[in-house]
């Protein structure tokens, strides 16, 4: 049977015949996902970052987060291109013009909305089950790990080099309840925003207990350089975040609460 799917984000609407055989998951949160609700075989495309959190992945890499190798993506007979919301966006609006079917997937802002894009996963694959079953499982694993939080919290400053650009994490962003889940006060976590340039005289003076940095294998930064060009305290400890499944925290799939093990593991060794 004939399904009508609309795609909000983009106000563009396409058909899926029954249950999608054949996705090209351009989101390695999204890839993971379906990994763990043991749906990988119905994968046939991916993007380059995919297979950092899927061992053995076969699946030919047609496009990165910003582009993509449009004949090669074609070739593949898509049912189903799953993207993101955000600067992804521009991505899904070349490739709706195209009559592709390509589905939208909304940025989580929370762990919450990690459980949300479970269900609206399950729902385009029509898999509502599995994906209940995997946001059981994740719901359970959080609050086990939360439950591991003993004594105080410190508080933990935490900036993201995303190649040449850096930004310092507000509340209103799921690296938020990482920190929290792990057992710590995000430093700027009553800040409404999400990602905004810092100031480092205020960081300064808020005197965080932790820093904690991330940064991609292409733009290595140096932590510890950093805190001394700013006149930080370099007694302060500092923890280094990277893209290795279970240490990514810029990673929404359900390999974040891995994350958060290896996080709580870290600010207890602090």
């Amino acid at each position: 049977m004939k399904k009508k799917v609309h795609v909000e984000l983009l106000d563009y609407s396409f058909e899926l015949s029954g249950a999608p055989q054949r996705v090209v998951s351009l989101v390695s949160s999204a890839s993971e996902a379906m990994d763990r609700m043991g749906m990988i075989d119905r994968v046939v495309g991916v993007s380059e970052y995919c297979e950092r959190y899927i061992p053995d992945l076969n699946a030919p890499v047609v496009g990165q987060y910003l582009n993509c190798d449009l004949e090669q993506l074609k070739a593949l007979q898509p049912d189903l291109i799953l993207i993101t919301s955000g600067i992804q966006l521009k991505l899904g609006r070349k490739l709706a013009k195209e009559g592709l079917p390509v589905y939208v997937l909304p940025l989580p802002h929370s762990f919450f909305g990690m459980l949300e894009n479970n269900r609206i996963l399950g729902g385009v694959l029509d898999e509502l089950e599995k994906s209940r079953i995997l946001s059981a499982e994740m719901l359970a694993q959080a609050q086990r790990l939360q439950a591991a939080n003993r004594g105080t919290r410190p508080k933990i400053y935490v900036e993201l080099w995303l190649g040449r650009h850096m930004r310092a994490v507000g509340g209103m962003t799921f690296i938020q309840d990482l920190v929290e889940m792990a057992g710590g006060d995000l430093l700027f976590g009553n800040r409404a925003e999400g990602y905004f340039t810092p100031d480092f005289e205020e960081v300064a003076r808020m005197r965080p207990d932790i820093h904690l940095f991330f940064h991609e294998p292409e733009y290595l930064v140096d932590p510890a350089a950093l805190v001394a060009e700013r006149g930080w305290n370099a007694s302060t400890p500092v923890i280094v975040s990277t893209v290795d499944c279970g240490r990514n925290m810029i990673q929404e799939g359900p390999s974040f609460l891995q994350t958060v093990e290896w996080l709580q593991k870290e600010i207890v060794a602090c």
